[in-house]
């Protein structure tokens, strides 16, 4: 596995859709379910920091812009997409 910090978002949910995919087949030994788990977690909170960032870089570009919004920068989910 390549250094977490240095991993891309896309890489970095790549890896852990194969590992939800390992845990979710259900034939992975104990030990190794537990290692693949700790590794999802780590993965998953690198790629919440990634969407943070992204979050206030794109908050600094609309207060760039003269725009500032008086509520943070919430990003449409697919979900929200379809509703609206």
């Amino acid at each position: 596995m390549a250094d977490k910090q240095e991993m891309s978002f896309e890489e970095a949910m790549n890896q852990l859709e194969t590992i939800v995919n390992q845990l979710e087949h259900g034939d992975v030994p104990l030990e190794k379910a537990i290692d693949l788990f700790q590794q999802g977690m780590q993965l998953s909170q690198l790629c919440g920091q990634k969407l943070a960032q992204v979050e206030r870089k794109i908050e600094m570009i609309v207060e760039e812009d003269g725009e500032i919004r008086k509520q943070p920068f919430i990003p449409q989910t697919e979900e929200s997409e379809t509703l609206g």
